[in-house]
Order: C-alpha cells, then structure tokens, then sequence
C-alpha cells in the first residue's frame, strides 16, 4: 500500500530541537493534548490529526469577517502549499523557524506542516504579542501578524525571512521595517487558500503589487472581487469578497473588502483606504466602520483601543490630514478598553463594536 504524502515526515525535521519520526509524532499528539499548556493543546490536536491516515483535517476560519466557518482541507494540497511556499522563499531542510502565530487557525497549523515537509528546525513558543522575548535565537523563517511584529521591531534584525498576514501591514510598520536589515513580506491568503497564495515585498525592495505563487492564476468578478485559480490547493476557483485592481493574472493590488464598504448618505466609504490614512497619526490599535444611522444610513465611526483621549485634538488633526476628503472623516470616536479578538488573535470588529452600540 502507498505511503500518503502527508506521512512523509522529512528527516531532519526538528520540534524544539527534537527529532520525531511518525510514530513519535502520535505519542507527542497525546501528550500535549493531554500534559501540554493551554496553547499546545491545539498543536497537540492537529498532529494526532495529521498523523492519521485520514486525508482530510477541518479547520475553522478565523471569523475575522463574519461567523467562524468549518472548512475541510485535504492534506495532499496542503503539502502543496508548502512545495509553493518553499519554492518561492527558497527554504532548505536544516534552516531554523518559530512557530508563534495560535494553531487553532491555519497559519500556525501550516507553519508546522511546513516544518515536518521541508525539514525545517522548529520552535514553539506561546503566541504572545511579544513572541521574540522568549529567546535570543536567530531563525531562518517565521511568520507573524501585523501586532506581533510591531511590538517586536527591536528583535527582528534576528529574523532573516519574515512574512506578515493576518491583516493589512500599514504605513507606519512599513516605513519601521525598511530601517531593519531583513527580508520582509506581507501575504495575501484564508484558510480556503490554505494560507497565502500570494506575497508583496515589503524589505528590502518595497513594491505596491501582490504577487503569486508559483502555479496560481488571477482574475476578478462582475464586482471586481479576486477570483484565485490554484488547482493544486483548492479543486475549485475560489471567490473572495476583497476588492482589487488587477494588474495581471499573477499580480494585483489589494483595496478592500467589497462587503465592508459603508454606504453613508449615498456616499460608498472604503475602510480600509481610511484607515491606511489615519494610521500615520494614531499610535494605538483602531478601526473605522459603519454604524446605522437613522439620517445617513451608515454612519462612519473610529474605535481606538485604550485610554481615551481628548477627542477635539484628534478630530482636529484628522482633519488636517491632505489626503483626506470631509466624507471620511469619522463622525464619532469611540475609545474602548480592548478589543475584542477572534481565537487567531485578529481583532473581531462586530463584537467590539457590540461594547459601544
């Protein structure tokens, strides 16, 4: 009988230093389920799965844009996500990586796919906004959030390769990372893609586009929504709700999500394009959305994390802002204490919402 894909465990694939072979990895799946912390018991969960003969594993979305969804992913293509991103960021078996992102999402699932298929020395530490304050070492590969990195940009002249998702990397990050030697890319990707299907480079060569990976084609919708043909990850074209502006079948520029736009007084508001303008005089984590209102419709509001502040001050420098119009101007600023976060550490904007409605 054929040995699956997925039981293909490479040789010099290392956990926290250990070498485990198949069986190993069972006995490692018990006991984390059962002996491990709080947040191994997910990467407990997911070994037993993967080392099962079952062909599938499920997998909930993050929940980041609506209801958590259970989705079924079939290991063979989830190997084939690894072979494009092993491709793309040329990784070699014996380069060292950390795994710090929850392994309740595919991110941090698939970083230790990666690590068992392209034999890769793996660390786990908890998935803590400082993840790099546990250890002095260097890595090879890691993958992280946009909060993750902010609160670790003292470190990552550690990091050779480093690859954000989860959410948009803003201005002011940017501009922070092209003063650390590294290379840095933000990805584009969901749990149907099995993680990112494609990546921008961020350090040392910053550039406006996504691009694929190998043996992904691009194209958009009447609504002018990405639509991702990747026959090796997904047996269907899958149809996202992010609007784009494609520039070819390989590459594209991301804009928003067409089912998050606010439609104030007749007036179509983009967040994401707000927010990316608001972020260079807000320090603190915030959003903006729409809240109904009886006049407008929608009404756009900013909701910042934290202590408030004097509200006036901050209206008056949005205001002096060049690039941006009256429309998008928040009409309300509303501090919460803490956000709200979906179980992958992504900031769930309709619960927080919920806390000043």
């Amino acid at each position: 009988m054929e040995i699956p894909i997925w039981h293909n465990i490479h040789p010099e694939f290392r956990l926290n230093g250990v070498s485990y072979s198949l069986e190993d990895l069972s006995e490692i799946g018990y006991s984390l389920v059962k002996e491990g912390e709080a947040y191994e018991i997910p990467l407990g969960d997911f070994l037993l799965d993967w080392v099962s003969d079952k062909p599938t594993v499920e997998v909930f979305t993050s929940g980041s844009t609506g209801k958590p969804k259970k989705i079924t992913l079939k290991k063979e293509q989830m190997v084939n996500s690894v072979m494009a991103t092993g491709e793309y960021f040329k990784l070699r078996p014996k380069q060292s990586a950390l795994l710090c992102l929850p392994c309740t999402g595919i991110a941090g699932k698939m970083m230790l796919v990666r690590a068992m298929v392209l034999g890769l020395h793996l660390d786990e530490v908890e998935p803590t906004s400082t993840p790099l304050s546990h250890n002095q070492k260097q890595y090879d590969f890691t993958a992280m959030v946009p909060l993750q990195v902010q609160n670790s940009l003292e470190y990552l002249s550690r990091i050779k390769t480093l690859i954000i998702g989860g959410a948009p990397v803003d201005d002011k990050l940017r501009s922070e990372l092209l003063k650390i030697h590294l290379r840095a890319y933000e990805t584009y990707g969901m749990t149907e893609t099995i993680t990112h299907i494609a990546v921008k480079e961020i350090v040392p060569k910053p550039t406006p586009y996504f691009e694929a990976l190998p043996h992904v084609t691009l194209a958009t919708d009447d609504r002018s929504c990405l639509v991702i043909d990747a026959p090796n990850i997904s047996d269907h074209e899958v149809v996202t709700n992010d609007l784009v502006e494609l520039v070819s079948e390989t590459r594209f520029k991301w804009l928003g999500r067409y089912d998050s736009v606010i439609n104030s007084g007749g007036v179509k508001l983009m967040p994401e394009t707000i927010e990316v303008k608001l972020a260079s005089i807000i320090t603190p984590r915030f959003f903006v959305m729409g809240i109904p209102d009886q006049a407008l419709g929608q009404k756009l509001v900013l909701v910042i994390e934290g202590e408030p502040t004097p509200k006036e001050a901050l209206l008056k420098q949005i205001k002096s802002l060049r690039d941006i119009s009256k429309y998008e101007v928040p009409k309300e600023i509303y501090f919460v204490k803490s956000f709200v976060e979906t179980s992958t550490q992504k900031i769930h904007r309709e619960k927080t919402v919920l806390q000043i409605l």
